[in-house]
């Protein structure tokens, strides 16, 4: 596996050495200085000159762009870092909010239907409760020595199947 990634390697280098040089030779033209008399052969320096100049402010600019926005960047991190440090987010309160309410924000004014969920639930009385659970003011010991042993559980077992609790 290493050997076929090595080769993958070796032949994307060999592959970028080529393009290189088919981006050249298309850019490039070769100079024909042989035969060209001394004024021809500085009209060409001066023409190469112009071209690298010109180079050079767009390289300079470039640079100079990328400096600029490397400082606005570290700029904008530190005031990043600054903010996180001076502001702590603030804890959040539990909010009640009737259901009505929420389907309002929600549905905002398609929400026509009160939900009163308390509508619906059934009414107990306190009396009812109350009646039903006899309070039996005795002693406790007494009570606790008659449960107590196999014949207090018996007493519970035919107390729970008698309708009446006797």
């Amino acid at each position: 596996m290493l050997a076929k990634a090595k080769e993958e390697w070796e032949q994307e280098i060999v592959d970028k050495q080529a393009e290189k040089e088919r981006y050249l030779s298309e850019r490039i033209t070769p100079l024909h200085t042989s035969g060209l008399s001394l004024s021809q052969l500085q009209d060409l320096c001066r023409e190469l000159h112009e071209k690298v100049e010109i180079v050079d402010e767009e390289r300079y600019d470039i640079e100079a762009k990328c400096n600029h926005n490397t400082r606005e960047i570290k700029d904008l991190k530190i005031k990043v870092l600054d903010l996180r440090g001076k502001f702590k987010r603030p804890p959040l309160r539990r909010v009640r909010v009737s259901a009505d309410a929420m389907l309002r924000a929600l549905l905002g004014s398609k929400h026509k239907v009160s939900m009163d969920l308390r509508a619906n639930l059934k009414s107990v009385k306190k009396e009812d409760t109350e009646k039903e659970r006899p309070v039996e003011v005795g002693d406790w010991r007494k009570n606790v020595e008659a449960m107590s042993g196999m014949e207090g559980r018996k007493k519970m077992f035919d107390a729970a199947k008698s309708p009446t609790g006797q």
